[in-house]
């Protein structure tokens, strides 16, 4: 069961995504959530705030994750596939928050808008600190732009919040191991010694082998 706060942000979830932020107003939050107006302004000091939460909340889970995988592996190779695989499963985990992140950020007040903004630039720096980690070691190829990389990586995954559906043809876990996949098979130097295939954190499942 959840609490008033939980109750809150996902009935909210379900007034933005159908009405907008601008479409839908404190009171009626409160009534969709059955509580009252000191229920509401207890846990959140404005619709404002709210809206910032929700953002919040699936950038700050991503953004752990990363740093997590960061320090749990020591190989670049590894750290990039348990990135892509955490950022992957964000948009499963908080599918509805990352739809009104994309509908309605732009009504974000600056001060929260600037809060959102540095840990979305704390994460990409991640992503081109573990790319140019492996160049400068040389398990990933050299020649490839780090800014260019980075951002295909990071666009690559962003665009499934366009296209993903929760019991789809494919489960989140599928494509997570389409998508490390092919940045693997792009990041991998092509050399005799560099075998992708023994690389993997985890088999990908369109794999015969396993």
């Amino acid at each position: 069961m959840r609490d008033l706060r939980e109750e809150i942000i996902a009935t909210s979830l379900d007034l933005f995504d159908r009405y907008g932020f601008h479409g839908v107003s404190v009171n009626q939050i409160v009534e969709a959530s059955e509580t009252s107006k000191g229920g509401f302004y207890h846990h959140f000091q404005s619709k404002d705030e709210l809206l910032f939460v929700i953002h919040d909340t699936f950038i700050t889970y991503v953004l752990k994750e990363a740093q997590a995988a960061n320090v749990v592996h020591s190989s670049p190779v590894e750290k990039i596939q348990a990135v892509i695989r955490a950022f992957v499963h964000v948009f499963d985990l908080y599918k509805p928050h990352i739809s009104v992140f994309y509908q309605e950020s732009t009504y974000l007040k600056p001060p929260y808008d600037q809060q959102i903004k540095k840990k979305r630039d704390q994460f990409k720096d991640l992503v081109f600190s573990v790319i140019e980690e492996g160049q400068k070691s040389g398990h990933f190829r050299k020649e490839l732009p780090l800014e260019i990389t980075g951002m295909a990586i990071l666009g690559m995954v962003n665009w499934l919040y366009k296209w993903y559906k929760r019991g789809g043809r494919y489960s989140i876990d599928q494509i997570a191991d389409v998508f490390t996949d092919l940045v693997l098979h792009a990041l991998l130097p092509v050399r005799e010694d560099v075998v992708v295939e023994q690389e993997w954190l985890h088999v990908p499942f369109f794999y015969e082998y396993k």
